[in-house]
């Protein structure tokens, strides 16, 4: 690569558990000759994504190249955590071809954007597109439909559907500033449903962008990488509920961690896992679970009452510790309901 060329970096924006570290893991087992970079932002102080890709970790990208921040949304700490962490990828012996960024689910995209406008940076690297996930299955059960009358027939499931809430607004707003729209879980969604979750979005989309199903996270690099958008060149096409802000706040949504013991019975655990969703309304838990006689931690990841688990790698020398991060809007949060709810 020429040294004068900017950098390009890809961000991946997508709401609460719409798949975009499993789309992160697939372009980094199938690079197209790229060198990556990666830098995750999660919500809560407990990072969970950042250690999936780590296990990904390989000669077109190091362990070195994932770098994690946790506790605090990038677009809101540019200068503390996000300016600083681009210039050391940056300054690495061997600049990587291509930076991915993960944003949090409860990110908004287009103040992450005007970051880019920062003069440590300007002149090296480039947004080469913002791609976002949303839920083809979720979307096209109704959830975030712009239409008032899939709105009505969505309350007997939902009574929060009736009214305008932060989640949709932010999920409006990952949508509008995307160069390309990723429909996962299409295999969950079937062909009518992508066709619903297109017309649903479409309707809230302020110009036509490609939409395109994929299941799994699988997309050959060569779609999503190269589009040369030059996005943080091109805010006006990108509208937001938060134009015309000084800043913007996530306090409508807080997270807790959750210390659990050894646990015997995964089923269970599965089972008091969705209970809080349905009883607390809780949106997405995830973490790393230690399973009594069994030498690997366990994977689980939940949206909603929507639970997957997989055991992924051994614990090693270190402690068995079971944790989980629990989030939800502010006012579901009840620190100590969780525990009930999870028999702790």
């Amino acid at each position: 690569m020429n040294s004068l060329a900017k950098v390009p970096v890809t961000i991946v924006t997508g709401f609460l558990g719409s798949g975009k570290t499993t789309l992160i893991q697939h372009l980094l087992a199938n690079p197209n000759g790229k060198k990556l970079a990666v830098l995750v932002n999660e919500f809560g102080s407990e990072g969970v994504d950042g250690e999936i890709l780590k296990s990904c970790a390989d000669a077109n990208c190091p362990e070195e190249n994932i770098v994690e921040l946790a506790n605090g949304c990038i677009c809101c700490t540019v200068a503390d955590d996000f300016i600083p962490t681009m210039e050391k990828l940056l300054a690495r012996p061997v600049r990587p071809d291509h930076i991915l960024i993960e944003t949090s689910g409860l990110a908004l995209p287009k103040p992450l954007l005007k970051a880019f406008d920062w003069p440590e940076i300007r002149s090296r690297i480039t947004v080469d597109g913002v791609i976002a996930l949303a839920d083809a299955e979720a979307v096209a059960a109704g959830r975030f439909a712009p239409d008032p009358d899939a709105v009505e027939a969505q309350r007997a499931a939902d009574e929060n559907l009736d009214h305008e809430t932060p989640l949709s607004e932010v999920f409006e707003d990952q949508i509008a500033c995307a160069d390309i729209v990723l429909l996962t879980k299409a295999d969950l969604a079937g062909s009518a449903g992508i066709e619903a979750a297109k017309a649903a979005i479409t309707a809230e989309m302020p110009r036509r962008v490609p939409m395109l199903p994929i299941t799994d996270g699988a997309i050959d690099a060569r779609v999503i990488l190269g589009l040369g958008a030059a996005a943080e060149n091109d805010l006006a096409a990108r509208p937001s509920h938060h134009d015309g802000e000084e800043e913007h706040e996530h306090d409508d949504f807080a997270s807790v961690v959750i210390d659990l013991p050894e646990v015997a019975d995964v089923d269970a655990l599965v089972a008091s896992v969705q209970r809080l969703a349905r009883e607390q309304n809780v949106l997405r838990a995830k973490g790393y679970i230690a399973v009594a006689g069994k030498p690997m931690r366990l994977l689980l990841q939940a949206v909603g009452e929507r639970v997957r688990h997989q055991f992924d790698k051994p614990w090693g020398a270190g402690l068995r510790q079971s944790k989980l991060v629990v989030i939800g809007e502010h006012g579901d949060i009840d620190e100590a309901a969780i525990r009930t709810g999870l028999g702790i």
